[in-house]
Parts: C-alpha cells; sequence; structure tokens
C-alpha cells in the first residue's frame, strides 16, 4: 500500500513539476532557487496528504499552499537556501532568446509588486483562476483580491510601458 502511494505520488510530482516551478517562479518574482523551495515545501505538505487528496485534486491543493507561502513570504524573513544532492537537467529546443528576455523582463516586473499582487496577478491572469479562487487562495474577501490584482496589473503596465494595453 505504501509502495503503491509513494509511486502514485512521484507520477504526479514528475508529470507537474514543470508546470509547478513555473507557477512558483512567477509567485516568488523570478527568483528560480526560492521558486523551486517554494514548491519543494508545499511537496512536503502535500505528502502528509496525498491519501485524501490523490483522488481528488492534489494540483489545486499544491497551488494553494503555494499561494498562500507566498503571499507571507513578504512578511518572513528569507534564511537562504536549501542545497540538494543532484540538480536536475534542463532541456533547451531550438532558439529560444526572445521569449527568455521576454520572460526576464517580466519576471522582473512581478518582483517589484507587493507579494500579494504578485500572487492575484499570477493567479488570475497566469493561472486564469477566476476572483473566487483568488480571494480563497489569498484568504481575503473577493473585492480585496480583485484590488490586489488591478492595482498589481496597474504597476505592471507602468513597469513595462504598456500603459494603453487592455488585460485581457
Amino acid at each position: 500500500m505504501e509502495q503503491s502511494r509513494a509511486r502514485a505520488f512521484d507520477e504526479f510530482v514528475a508529470a507537474r513539476w514543470s508546470v509547478l516551478v513555473h507557477l512558483a517562479r512567477l509567485l516568488v518574482g523570478g527568483d528560480r532557487h526560492r521558486a523551486e523551495d517554494l514548491l519543494q515545501e508545499s511537496l512536503v505538505k502535500l505528502w502528509f496528504v496525498w491519501p485524501k487528496v490523490a483522488d481528488d485534486a492534489p494540483e489545486p491543493y499544491v497551488r494553494k499552499v503555494m499561494v498562500r507561502a507566498a503571499a507571507r513570504s513578504g512578511q518572513r524573513r528569507w534564511w537562504g537556501e536549501r542545497p540538494v544532492e543532484q540538480l536536475p537537467e534542463a532541456a533547451v529546443v531550438g532558439d529560444v532568446s526572445a521569449d527568455v528576455v521576454e520572460r526576464s523582463r517580466l519576471e522582473a516586473a512581478l518582483a517589484q509588486l507587493s507579494p500579494k499582487q504578485r500572487v492575484a496577478v499570477v493567479m488570475r491572469y497566469y493561472q486564469d483562476l477566476p476572483e473566487g479562487q483568488v480571494a480563497e487562495a489569498l484568504g481575503c474577501p473577493v473585492g480585496t483580491a480583485r484590488s490586489h490584482a488591478a492595482r498589481g496589473v496597474a504597476q505592471l503596465r507602468q513597469l513595462l510601458g504598456n500603459v494603453n494595453e487592455p488585460v485581457r
């Protein structure tokens, strides 16, 4: 039983790692190391409740844990990286330099937002979640979540020079 539990968990992590680490990176403002730490800490919490959420919705659970931790990150002191035994390998296909430059520019702008604004913008516009889920993840009323997202988008437009572009 324990082996099948571990195997199912490992399969979930392997299948969703890249998506979740990208979300974590956006939530922490582009720092890859902090993003990986955030995701790993969230996956540890998922492991303890895996039997309860494995059949229902493990990804929303991890996403909610990451969002709450990222929103609180502005209130906590960062203690630095934690070493791992082996680094993951990353494969690069084709010339993606323009995409990397634009992504870096966006991540730098996201890093300048407050943690709650960053979380609201990423969850609402990158994850395309409804305002109610964003509010639930942030632990605040819908109006407050909407305000965080609107102020975050306004600041991003100013930082990126896209003052007249609509959001969606």
